[in-house]
């Protein structure tokens, strides 16, 4: 089933290797507004929770623990490692593990509570998926969310999507995911055309996708999946990858996804190819043209990656970029 976007949004993407935010003028919402005064207030720390206003609702991150990913896996093999060492120590990067937050994104608006991605349950490794125990801490019960949208379908972002009982987390929820990511993972052959070293993640994927057959509604790039959440065209880091562009009022909010993962690396170095990016080329591509824009428009985005909370804004430095709080 495809989303009926509420208004009439176009064909945002002009070209594969091309990436546009909605149209919407992001410079006159977000100018001048840094991430810890996002909306005219101090963020509120509870537990590993942060909330604050957006537009007449509340926003809320929620901490899903941190990944433990060998350097290796990350940095492409096409970069001189003699390169990346001297990166790495000028930046006090360490050259063994890199341990990247998980930042999980709830909208309180009305009568709705929408979660972006479900985090990495219990199942993935033992430095995440701790979801579920943060908003049991915080009194949310998983049961009122409304509806569930992903980003895109790596295990850290969908593998929470049941419990320990093997029933949906999210029982009462509307799900949503973009059309080609659903249909990427889905597809017969997509597992045979996986490397070894990552073949878990097309069945942990797949696996997943079972428990939504009969209930998930697929949306398009450009579409408004539902109202003032915009699906934004960031593929490269899967087939499907979505970035949401966020609308309420007088508030703007780009949540990146996977699109940017790195406070330093992502955005001094984003000519770098991605080991994580399932097209190296198309990552880079999507990277470039989203941190021109975001710079440009001086948007506020919500990194999933991104040290908790994730929160702040893109400038340009010299040929490159940096990451501000």
């Amino acid at each position: 089933m495809r989303v009926s976007p509420a208004i009439c949004l176009g064909n945002l993407v002009s070209k594969p290797n091309s990436v546009q935010l909605p149209r919407r003028q992001f410079l006159q919402r977000s100018a001048g507004i840094t991430a810890g005064a996002l909306f005219g207030m101090p963020l509120i720390s509870q537990a590993s929770i942060q909330r604050q206003p957006f537009g007449s609702g509340e926003l809320l991150v929620v901490s899903d623990g941190q990944l433990r990913l060998p350097t290796q896996m990350v940095m492409h093999e096409s970069i001189d490692a003699n390169v990346i060492d001297e990166f790495f120590k000028t930046n006090n990067i360490s050259n063994e593990t890199l341990t990247p937050d998980c930042n999980i994104v709830l909208w309180q608006q009305g009568n709705r509570l929408v979660l972006f991605d479900v985090g990495a349950g219990p199942n993935f490794m033992p430095s995440a998926g701790d979801l579920l125990a943060n908003l049991e801490d915080a009194s949310i019960d998983p049961a009122d969310v409304t509806d569930v949208i992903f980003t895109h379908a790596h295990p850290d972002h969908i593998w929470g999507l049941v419990d320990d009982f093997d029933e949906l987390a999210f029982p009462n929820a509307n799900y949503f995911i973009n059309a080609q990511e659903w249909d990427y993972w889905r597809n017969e052959n997509t597992l045979s055309n996986t490397p070894e070293a990552r073949k878990s993640f097309v069945v942990g994927a797949q696996n997943r996708f079972a428990y939504l057959e009969d209930q998930i509604q697929l949306f398009q790039y450009g579409d408004e999946i539902l109202p003032g959440i915009e699906a934004v065209n960031t593929q490269g880091h899967t087939p499907g990858h979505t970035s949401m562009a966020l609308h309420q009022a007088n508030d703007s909010l780009v949540l990146l996804g996977d699109a940017i993962t790195h406070p330093i690396i992502s955005f001094e170095k984003p000519n770098w190819l991605s080991g994580s990016d399932q097209d190296a080329e198309q990552g880079r591509q999507t990277r470039l043209a989203l941190l021109d824009r975001l710079a440009s428009e001086n948007s506020q985005i919500l990194g999933y990656h991104l040290p908790y909370p994730g929160l702040g804004r893109v400038e340009r430095n010299g040929n490159n970029y940096r990451y501000v709080v």
